[in-house]
C-alpha cells in the first residue's frame, strides 16, 4: 500500500517545514502577540484559513485535501498552532460565507478569525436536544429588532462568549422544521442571564442561557426568516480528514499503555495482567481498523469520490474507544479513583488524578456532538438502509 502523497505534495512538504522552520517557535511560545503574528504570516503564506476569502481575513486558496493534510501533519511535528478552534470558526464562519449578507461577513468573520469575538452556540433547550426541531424559545420582530424570550442550555462558553448564533422560533403556527430562524445575539446585554452549570468534575464548562425580552438588531439574521433549519444544517466542502481523530486516540492509547507499564497490581506491572492485555489488544484493534479506513476515505475523498459510509460511524466509534479507554485507565488507577476530588480529578499521583478526570468527563461523549443512540439510528438508516423506527402515539 503506497501511502505516500507524490512528488508534487512532498515538495511542497519541505516548503511548509522551510516556513515553519524559519518562524516558529517564538522567543516566547506563550506570547499571545507572538502567536497572532505567526498565525497572520501564515495565513499570508496561504496555510491557514484556506477556505476563507482574502477580503475576510483568510488565504483564499482552492480546496486540496491532500495540501491540508500535509499542513496539519507539518504544524503537528512543529507544535505550532493552527487555526483558533473554536465555534466561531469551524461553524458560524462557513455558515456566513454561504448564508450571510456582505455586512454579517465584513463585519464579524475577521473578528472571529481574530479572536475578537467568540461565540456560543444557542440550539440545545430543555426539550429540545436530539430533537432540534423542537426549540421554543421564540423570537418576534419589533419594530427593527428581534425581540427574544426562551431558555438555552448545555450552551458551551457562553459565559466566555461575547456573540451567540442560535435558533430560534419566529413562525409559531409553521410546520415543525419550518418557522426556524437563525439569528446572532450579542450575549453581554440585559435580558440574558447565563448561568454556568456545576459538572462533576467541578468544570462549569456548561451553561443554562435565560432570554427575557433579549433584543438583536433585524438585520442579524442569517439566511431567509424561516429557514433557519436549513440554514444551520448547512456544510461546506471543507478540507476534512478523519486521520486527525485518530492520531489523538491513538496518542492517548499509548499514554495508557504506558499507564499499564508504569501501574504496579500484585507486585508486578498491570501490563503484565492477562485481562488487562485483552482489553488493551482489543481496543488496539480498534484503532487500527479506524486507522485504515480512515486512509480508505482519505484516498477515496482525495480522488473525488465519495468517502462511503465510514464517515457517518466515526463519531460512535471514537465516543465508543475513548470511553473504553478511559475504563481502562479507571481500572488501572484503582482506589486513586475513589478519592477523586471535585475540581481535581483526584489525589495521589498526577497521571492518576489526570485520569480520573479523563473517566469522569467522557460520560459526555457519547451525548455531545450527536447522542450514541442517534448515532446507531443514522448508520441504520443511510447506510444500512434499515427502516426507521415506529413512531411511538
Amino acid at each position: 500500500m503506497n501511502l505516500s502523497f507524490g512528488p508534487e505534495y512532498e515538495e511542497y512538504r519541505r516548503e511548509v517545514r522551510k516556513f515553519l522552520a524559519q518562524n516558529w517557535p517564538p522567543k516566547d511560545p506563550r506570547d499571545r502577540g507572538a502567536v497572532q503574528a505567526f498565525r497572520a504570516r501564515a495565513t499570508e503564506q496561504g496555510y491557514l484559513y484556506r477556505n476563507i476569502p482574502r477580503q475576510y481575513g483568510g488565504s483564499e486558496q482552492a480546496p486540496d485535501l491532500l495540501r491540508s493534510q500535509v499542513l496539519r501533519e507539518c504544524f503537528a511535528d512543529a507544535k505550532a498552532p493552527m487555526e483558533i478552534r473554536d465555534r466561531g470558526i469551524g461553524l458560524l464562519t462557513p455558515t456566513l460565507l454561504a448564508w450571510g449578507t456582505e455586512a454579517q461577513k465584513a463585519y464579524f468573520i475577521p473578528k472571529t478569525i481574530s479572536g475578537e469575538i467568540r461565540w456560543s452556540q444557542g440550539y440545545s433547550e430543555p426539550g429540545a436536544g436530539s430533537d432540534l426541531a423542537a426549540v421554543q424559545t421564540k423570537a418576534e420582530l419589533v419594530g427593527d429588532q428581534w425581540v427574544i424570550n426562551g431558555q438555552k442550555v448545555w450552551s458551551s462558553g457562553a459565559h466566555e462568549s461575547e456573540y451567540m448564533f442560535m435558533l430560534v422560533r419566529t413562525e409559531p403556527d409553521a410546520p415543525k422544521h419550518q418557522g426556524i430562524s437563525y439569528l446572532l445575539v450579542d450575549v453581554k446585554q440585559p435580558g440574558i442571564t447565563i448561568r454556568p452549570l456545576r459538572q462533576v468534575t467541578g468544570d462549569s464548562e456548561f451553561n443554562e442561557v435565560f432570554f427575557d425580552d433579549a433584543k438583536t438588531p433585524a438585520d442579524l439574521i442569517v439566511g431567509p426568516r424561516g429557514r433557519g433549519w436549513e440554514v444551520s444544517r448547512t456544510t461546506l466542502k471543507h478540507e476534512r480528514s478523519n486521520l486527525n481523530g485518530n492520531l489523538y486516540s491513538e496518542s492517548m492509547f499509548n499514554r495508557l499503555v504506558r499507564l499499564a507499564k508504569d501501574t504496579v497490581r500484585d507486585g508486578r506491572p498491570a501490563i503484565q495482567d492477562p485481562d488487562i492485555r485483552d482489553r488493551l489488544a482489543a481496543l488496539y484493534g480498534w484503532l487500527l481498523a479506524s486507522r485504515y479506513s480512515s486512509y480508505r476515505e482519505f484516498s477515496l475523498t482525495a480522488a473525488g469520490e465519495e468517502g462511503g459510509h465510514f464517515p457517518l460511524m466515526m463519531k460512535l466509534n471514537g465516543s465508543n474507544m475513548a470511553r473504553e479507554m478511559y475504563l481502562i485507565g479507571r481500572d488501572l488507577i484503582g482506589d486513586d479513583f475513589l478519592l477523586a476530588r471535585s475540581g481535581e480529578g483526584g489525589v495521589g499521583q498526577a497521571a492518576h488524578r489526570i485520569w480520573a478526570r479523563h473517566n469522569m468527563t467522557s460520560l459526555r461523549l457519547t451525548i455531545a456532538g450527536g447522542a450514541s443512540n442517534i448515532q446507531r439510528n443514522i448508520i441504520a438508516e443511510r447506510a444500512l438502509d434499515l427502516p426507521r423506527d415506529s413512531r411511538v402515539a
